[in-house]
């Protein structure tokens, strides 16, 4: 049964391997995944070339084993799917830009399910916190599938945020300034000043955080 609370948004260091690392989180509660998750996918992919061919994966076989396990190289749907299957759980990803969920694993019938949260360049984990700034070792990250194949509660908390997140990038973006070159912003998540329009997209896409305000 899910605890009240509010559902939060954990942050996934910004290293290209923030896919792997926000699944390792939510399913383990573990951020440092990666390198094991990489290997998880090559070998899935390794073990059935027909199923993953060349059409499929966008490049032959043994090339994209070699090319997931680099850590440089970013995951997507392909990657979620298979982790999916690994751990024998839905993982909804949630996606800011356009406020749709990307369900994986929805037609094997698994009885619970963990969230992600995407801007378009990068994957943060979701959970459920008991209280405001909770340590994250109380979070709930797991949740059971109702019989009407919902999570209850901590799905509409995760819409809201999800939501709320969609209007804060519109804002971001709509926003004139009159110096859009020079003018000084700092981030209203981690404190870190930036310069200019250039300087504050690239911050919000790295990092996903987008409360931004002017400073002198």
């Amino acid at each position: 049964m899910a605890m009240e609370g509010t559902v939060v948004r954990r942050v996934i260091p910004s290293d290209n391997s923030c896919l792997f690392n926000a699944v390792g989180y939510v399913m383990d509660h573990d951020k440092h995944r990666a390198p094991e998750l990489r290997q998880v996918i090559a070998a899935t992919v390794a073990s059935d070339p027909k199923k993953y061919n060349e059409v499929f994966l966008g490049k032959p076989n043994v090339d994209y084993c070699s090319w997931i396990l680099n850590s440089e190289k970013w995951g997507g749907a392909i990657e979620l799917s298979i982790l999916s299957a690994y751990y024998g759980r839905e993982i909804a990803a949630y996606d800011i830009q356009t406020t749709r969920c990307d369900l994986y694993g929805q037609e094997n019938g698994y009885k619970e399910r963990v969230m992600l949260i995407y801007d378009g360049l990068h994957y943060d984990a979701l959970a459920l916190s008991p209280f405001d700034n909770a340590p994250e070792e109380f979070d709930q990250t797991i949740f059971t599938i109702n019989s009407d194949r919902t999570i209850g509660h901590a799905e509409g908390l995760a819409l809201n945020l999800v939501k709320d997140s969609h209007r804060k990038l519109l804002h971001f973006r709509k926003r004139s300034y009159t110096d859009t070159a020079n003018f000084t912003l700092r981030c209203g998540v981690c404190q870190i000043g930036v310069i200019g329009q250039k300087e504050a997209v690239e911050h919000a896409q790295a990092t996903g955080h987008v409360n931004f305000q002017e400073y002198k």
